[in-house]
C-alpha cells in the first residue's frame, strides 16, 4: 500500500550534475537522490547555489551538456528530463514571487491560486464552483479568507508570500521546492507554514526547503543537505543534525563578525556631519497621517516626529503597513486630504527626488524594480540620484567613492556582472551598497535581512551600527528581534494601520 502510494509522488537523481551560467560555474558535481516520503532542508550561503539547484529540479535551468544526469521516476516510468512531468513540479521562490510585481500582475487572490489548478501564470480561464471551493479551502487553511478578493499586489510582501504558497498547493504537486518559504513571513504566519509543511508530511509528498536561519528548520523534516560554493556536502538525518547544528556554516557565520564586516562598517561616512553643516532635529514629521490604497486604509491617522541620529525599529504583523510605512517616508506615497508629512530641507514645490537623495533604501520592491541586465557598478552607481536605472552620469569624486565601496564590500569579483546572475542575497547586499553611496541622512531599510545568511546578516548588522554611530537616522522594519540595530532608540508597533508607540529604547534593550 505504501508502495503505491509513493508511486504517485517524483524521485529525483542528480549524478555528477554540472551548471555553468555565462561562463561562471554554479553547481559543481552535484549528486542528489530525493525520495517520496523524503522532506529535505537545503542551508548554504547567499551565492552557493540554492536557488539554482533548485530551479534545475524543477525544470527551469539545465545541466551543462554532458555534464551527469537528471533523472525522475514517477508512476513506474523514467524521465531523462523534467519536461514529461514539468506540470506536476511546484517552485515557489523570492524570484517568481517577483515576477507578479515586475509584470504588474494584479489579478485579485482568489484568481491567482486558481492558476495554480491550471497550471498557468496569470487567469486565463474563469474559475468553476469547484475551483473556487477548493481554492477557498486552501486560503481558509492558511489563514488567508480575508484576503479572497483583495488584489495581490495589494498586499504585503509577506502575504503575498503564502498566496503563491497557497497556489502552489492547489496545483496538487507531485514534487514540492521551496526557496526561502519562511523569509519575511512574522511569527504568526511562519507558524502557519510550518503546520502546512508538517500537514503536508503525513503524505509521501517529497519537499524541499531552502533556508538561511537553522532556528526554522521544521521539525517534521527528515534530512539536510548544506551548499557550499556549488557542492552538496553530505546528507545528513535530522537525528544526526540535532547535535552538529553548531558546526554548519551558517552558525559558525553567526558567532563572529568577520574582518569584512569592519571595512564596511569604516566606509560609512557622513560628509554633511563631518563638514559640521548644521541640520534641523527633525527631519521627517507626520501630522495626522492616513494612507489609501485600492479604496483601504492602509495607514490610520499617525502623527509622530523622527529626528536626527534616532533609530526606529517597526514592527507588525504581515499586512499591518510597516511597508507602506517606509513608503510614506520615503515620498513613493501621498497622506490622505487632512494629513501632511514634513521633510526637513523640502520646501513647498521643491521635487521629492530631491529629499530620495539624501536618502538610502533597501527594500523588497526596490530590488525587483532594478532591470535585471544592469551591472552592479551601475546599481550602486544610481544611488547618486536616487535613480532606477543608470545614465552613466557621476562626478569624479564619485567614480572614487564607487571603487572604494566595490573594493571594501568585495564586489570587485561582481562589478561587470549583471543582477540576473547574482543570488537573491548578492543583489540585497548590492543594494546596500547603492543606499551608502551617496553618503545619506536617512536610511530607510524594510526587512533588509530577509534570505541573507547568517555571515551576511552580521555584516550588514555592523554597517547599520556604525550610521547610527555616524549620526545617520535609521527606520527599520523587522520581524527578528535579533536583527535589531544595537543603537535602537524607539520602538514603533502597527495592527491593522494604527500605531502604538512603545516608548524610547535604550541600547541595552536589543541585548535582552
Amino acid at each position: 500500500m505504501r508502495q503505491r502510494a509513493e508511486a504517485d509522488f517524483i524521485r529525483v537523481r542528480l549524478e555528477g550534475v554540472r551548471l555553468t551560467l555565462r561562463g561562471r560555474p554554479v553547481l559543481r558535481g552535484i549528486d542528489w537522490d530525493i525520495r517520496p516520503g523524503q522532506r529535505w532542508v537545503l542551508l548554504g550561503a547567499n551565492g552557493a547555489g540554492k536557488t539554482q539547484l533548485l530551479k534545475l529540479l524543477a525544470g527551469d535551468v539545465w545541466p551543462s551538456a554532458g555534464r551527469g544526469r537528471r533523472r525522475y521516476l514517477y508512476r513506474g516510468e523514467r524521465f531523462d528530463d523534467p519536461y514529461g512531468i514539468k506540470q506536476q513540479i511546484a517552485y515557489l521562490g523570492p524570484e517568481r514571487q517577483d515576477r507578479y510585481e515586475r509584470y504588474r500582475w494584479n489579478a485579485r487572490v482568489e484568481a491567482v491560486v486558481g492558476t495554480g489548478l491550471h497550471r498557468t501564470d496569470i487567469p486565463l480561464d474563469a474559475l468553476s464552483a469547484a475551483d473556487r471551493a477548493r481554492v477557498a479551502r486552501l486560503l481558509r487553511q492558511l489563514g488567508l479568507s480575508m484576503l479572497t478578493q483583495r488584489r495581490f499586489l495589494d498586499l504585503s510582501y509577506g502575504e503575498r508570500r503564502l498566496v503563491l504558497l497557497a497556489r502552489a498547493l492547489a496545483s496538487t504537486p507531485k514534487l514540492l521546492l521551496l526557496d526561502e518559504l519562511l523569509s519575511g513571513l512574522d511569527p504568526a504566519n511562519r507558524e502557519l507554514a510550518q503546520g502546512c509543511l508538517a500537514a503536508l508530511s503525513r503524505s509521501a509528498l517529497p519537499w524541499v526547503l531552502t533556508s538561511h536561519r537553522q532556528e526554522e528548520i521544521p521539525a517534521v523534516a527528515t534530512h539536510v543537505r548544506v551548499l557550499e560554493r556549488g557542492r552538496l556536502m553530505t546528507a545528513r538525518t535530522i537525528a544526526r543534525t540535532a547535535r552538529q547544528r553548531s558546526d554548519l556554516p551558517g552558525a559558525r557565520a553567526a558567532a563572529r563578525r568577520t574582518a569584512a564586516a569592519a571595512h564596511i562598517a569604516r566606509d560609512v561616512n557622513i560628509t554633511a556631519l563631518r563638514s559640521g553643516r548644521q541640520r534641523p532635529r527633525e527631519l521627517l514629521t507626520l501630522s495626522k497621517v492616513s494612507v489609501y490604497r485600492a479604496g483601504s486604509a492602509v495607514l490610520r491617522d499617525l502623527s509622530l516626529a523622527i529626528s536626527r541620529g534616532e533609530c526606529w525599529v517597526v514592527h507588525g504583523a504581515n499586512g499591518s503597513g510597516k511597508s507602506s510605512f517606509i513608503q510614506l517616508l520615503y515620498g513613493d506615497l501621498s497622506p490622505a486630504h487632512g494629513g501632511s508629512v514634513k521633510r526637513a530641507g523640502l520646501a513647498a514645490g521643491v521635487p521629492i527626488t530631491e529629499f530620495k537623495r539624501r536618502v538610502g533604501l533597501v527594500s523588497p520592491e526596490l530590488q525587483t524594480l532594478h532591470p535585471r541586465e544592469l551591472r552592479v557598478d551601475e546599481v550602486i552607481a544610481s544611488g547618486a540620484r536616487a535613480s532606477i536605472g543608470y545614465d552613466g552620469r557621476i562626478s569624479t569624486r564619485q567614480q572614487v567613492r564607487l571603487r572604494q565601496l566595490l573594493r571594501r564590500w568585495g564586489l570587485l569579483a561582481l562589478e561587470r556582472r549583471a543582477l540576473a546572475t547574482l543570488s537573491y542575497g548578492q543583489v540585497r547586499q548590492v543594494l546596500f551598497a547603492r543606499a551608502l553611496f551617496a553618503e545619506p541622512d536617512i536610511l530607510l531599510l524594510d526587512e533588509p535581512y530577509a534570505g541573507l545568511d547568517a555571515q551576511t546578516r552580521a555584516r550588514l548588522r555592523a554597517v547599520v551600527d556604525q550610521a547610527l554611530r555616524s549620526g545617520v537616522t535609521v527606520v527599520m522594519t523587522s520581524h527578528h528581534r535579533d536583527d535589531w540595530p544595537s543603537g535602537v532608540t524607539h520602538e514603533l508597533q502597527l495592527r491593522q494601520g494604527r500605531a502604538r508607540y512603545l516608548g524610547p529604547v535604550r541600547a541595552a534593550h536589543h541585548a535582552s
